[in-house]
């Protein structure tokens, strides 16, 4: 029977406190989120008569309905895109020894080392004379380029550390390279494609300078292009920015506790491998 010691107390301590940093912000976030304009007191004390209007107002006047549309657009079509087209790039860039494999890896992995602004404004006349400013295709033109170098380097790795043994026994029954990838390899990448599909997906919902300068002008915006709006035109409604920001959680929220196991097992199996 294990007995209950110092170093237990001290880590159950430890845990508890990081806990509370971590729920500490949560708590003041949803506290301000229901309470009155009204009510000027600190963020820290309770809210003692809390209100669901703010989520109304913040809803109509930001117009999150169709920003939250956008947002879930332009994340699930570039992450699809990005895990498509680096999986199947980072195949036979883990596979082939030969020189060419190697080039067009350090070539891919440049986009790692060079900054995006540099490319800004060649894009963004690009995206003009494409005529999508103003449209979500342009997002997910842009993500779908910018996002596949780093997650080739993720599957490339995990690819390196996986057996060939599987691929050749396809290989002898007279497997494709294409159908020995589909049915043999993908299944096994499942750990790398969940990590590489939250850190893919948190990316792209969250940016912001992209979709402001690519749908400024346009009706359509997305989530942290339509809560900035806030701090313009109700700068002083703090309420109705807190409300703002727990509606735009809710959906990312939704998801992990969807995926949630599929999501720990991934990294469980990442950690493994």
């Amino acid at each position: 029977m294990n007995r209950y010691r110092w170093r237990t107390f001290a880590l159950e301590a430890a845990m508890v406190a990081a806990a509370a940093v971590v729920g500490f912000p949560v708590y003041v976030l949803v506290n301000l989120a229901v309470r009155a304009p009204s009510d000027t007191s600190s963020p820290i004390r309770p809210t003692t008569a809390p209100t669901l209007s703010n989520f109304s107002a913040a809803w109509q006047q930001a117009g999150l309905g169709g920003a939250l549309i956008n947002s879930a657009l332009v994340t699930a079509v570039s992450v699809a895109v990005v895990l498509a087209v680096s999986a199947l790039a980072a195949y036979p860039l883990a596979r082939v020894a030969a020189a060419w494999s190697r080039g067009t890896f350090l070539l891919i992995m440049l986009g790692l080392v060079l900054p995006f602004q540099l490319a800004a404004l060649p894009l963004y006349q690009t995206m003009r004379d494409l005529g999508l400013l103003g449209s979500v295709g342009a997002l997910v033109l842009f993500y779908s380029g910018l996002q596949v170098p780093f997650t080739t380097f993720l599957y490339v790795g995990f690819l390196r550390s996986l057996p060939r043994d599987f691929e050749d026994a396809a290989a002898i029954d007279g497997a494709s390279p294409i159908g020995t990838f589909r049915y043999v390899v993908f299944p096994m990448l499942k750990p790398v494609t969940v990590t590489a599909l939250v850190l893919n997906a948190v990316a792209v919902w969250n940016d912001f300078f992209t979709p402001l300068l690519y749908l400024s002008g346009g009706t359509q915006q997305t989530v942290p292009v339509a809560l900035a709006g806030f701090f313009g035109q109700y700068v002083s409604d703090w309420n109705l920015v807190f409300a703002a920001l727990v509606i735009s959680i809710v959906p990312v929220l939704a998801v992990y506790f969807a995926l949630q196991r599929s999501i720990i097992n991934g990294f469980a199996g990442g950690l493994k491998g």
